[in-house]
């Protein structure tokens, strides 16, 4: 494995994001607008935001937070003890290098870290199909299909007792 830290994402990388944002594979993933300049000045307690650095360079981003404690809602109405992840590469020249599989290894088990999490969802654009596989491949498996703030999309978990890694 390459040498993938996680750090705590600041207002220093809003640059850095606000780019990313611009890059057409993170376009395709993602229709939201993250308001970084907000975000990222507000630490809440039901969130972690962080970057993926290999070798001290950033080369992505990961959201970890409690769905049910999450202030919009956006989950609905869920059940305590779960994570949810977001996460992307900022530049398409590191897609294909097995760096996503790394931060989300990264990602697991620091969630998994805590005893009470149970279980982990995602839920990436059903237009992106590329990254159902990736998250088939990680153990996650599809629970439904469902329409979130505008977007079609699909919902994958990953239950503790089903994590190898």
């Amino acid at each position: 494995m390459s040498s993938i830290t996680l750090r705590t994402a600041t207002l220093a990388d809003l640059p850095l994001l606000r780019h990313w944002d611009t890059q057409p594979h993170v376009i395709a993933a993602s229709d939201d607008d993250w308001e970084w300049e907000t975000e990222l000045g507000v630490p809440q307690p039901w969130r972690e935001q962080l970057i993926a650095e290999l070798d001290g360079r950033p080369i992505g981003f990961i959201q970890v937070i409690d769905p049910q404690e999450e202030e919009t809602h956006y989950w609905g109405e869920i059940e305590p003890n779960l994570r949810a992840l977001d996460i992307w590469i900022g530049e398409a020249e590191d897609l294909g290098k097995g760096y996503g599989t790394e931060m989300m290894i990264h990602a697991i088990n620091r969630c998994f870290a805590q005893a009470e999490v149970s279980a982990i969802l995602v839920d990436p654009l059903e237009r992106n199909t590329r990254v159902h596989a990736f998250y088939e491949r990680l153990g996650f498996r599809l629970m439904e299909k469902r329409y979130f703030d505008g977007d079609y999309c699909r919902v994958y978990r990953l239950e503790r007792e089903y994590w190898q890694m």
